[in-house]
């Protein structure tokens, strides 16, 4: 682990480059990972998030080359859930590792359960489910859920899955291009505290561009806070209660967030996976500035 970034942030965010708003094109977005896999802040990295729908042109473009060898992807499931199997077989035909796959299972106001059933069984059926013939860690599943309908009952299934052995976990929206995709303080940390009830690892997207929530003057929505999240995360990780999460959630003051993150530098993060940014190096930035990463663009 680099002494630049600290336990707690290790892979905390996804490069999500070719996602809007960054919407870079896939060469370019493999060049800028294979930088940021280079660079000191490695170590806050995670992998490059790739649609499935592109599975066939990232093969065609790194190929059994040298720019497939430790190139780890995370398979987002925009053409759904049945078509996932045949885009993982593709992505390993051309030596890559996929580290994680996510797809949501529901939209807004839909069952979430049906979907849930179905990645669960594919997830099941996944040669890496089985040790003896996984070469690597196995992969990681992510039912991204809505906040709607449904909710509490797909986290149960998730969560019972999980303790049976299969490695998934649960993705949820934090923005979007409409109001109603931003979830408020309350809501959010109810959903991160029924994950901490369940012991469920949960994965964030969407909308998190920034350490501490503000409004964002271009689409007029409050923008959650990647650092608000993480010190509410903490605290839920210590049993605190929703209406403490959510304050946490709602605070605009970054000395408040940054305090408990710098008391727990040195930990493994809690419950929280991370979050997918189109740009790696604006949370980079913030928390430079913040003084939770120790390194600057001149090294």
């Amino acid at each position: 682990m680099s002494t630049q970034v600290p336990r707690l942030l290790a892979g905390l965010v996804d490069d999500a480059a070719v996602f809007p708003p960054g919407s870079a094109s896939l060469p370019d977005a493999v060049t800028a990972h294979h930088e940021h896999r280079a660079s000191w802040y490695a170590d806050l990295v995670g992998p490059l998030l790739v649609p499935a729908s592109a599975a066939d042109t990232l093969t065609d473009l790194t190929g059994q080359t040298d720019q497939a060898a430790g190139f780890e992807v995370g398979l987002i499931g925009d053409t759904g859930i049945a078509r996932l199997p045949a885009a993982l077989t593709r992505l390993a035909a051309g030596g890559l590792v996929v580290r994680q796959v996510e797809v949501a299972v529901a939209r807004r106001g839909e069952d979430p359960q049906p979907g849930v059933t179905e990645l669960l069984r594919i997830a099941g059926d996944h040669p890496d489910r089985e040790p003896a013939r996984s070469e690597g860690p196995a992969v990681a599943w992510y039912a991204e859920l809505p906040l709607t309908f449904g909710l509490s009952a797909a986290l149960d299934t998730l969560a019972e899955a999980r303790a049976a052995g299969v490695p998934i976990a649960a993705k949820f929206r934090t923005g979007g291009l409409a109001a109603e995709l931003f979830p408020t303080p309350v809501e959010l940390a109810a959903v991160i505290c029924a994950c901490r009830d369940r012991d469920l690892p949960f994965k964030l997207t969407a909308g998190l561009h920034h350490a501490v929530r503000h409004l964002d003057p271009e689409t007029g929505f409050t923008h959650h806070g990647f650092g608000n999240v993480l010190a509410a995360t903490l605290a839920a990780a210590a049993d605190a209660e929703v209406d403490v999460v959510a304050a946490l959630l709602a605070d605009t003051d970054a000395v408040r967030l940054v305090e408990p993150a710098r008391a727990a530098r040195d930990a493994d993060r809690p419950l929280w996976v991370g979050f997918g940014s189109c740009s790696v190096r604006e949370p980079l930035t913030d928390l430079i500035r913040l003084g939770l990463v120790n390194g600057g663009f001149d090294r």
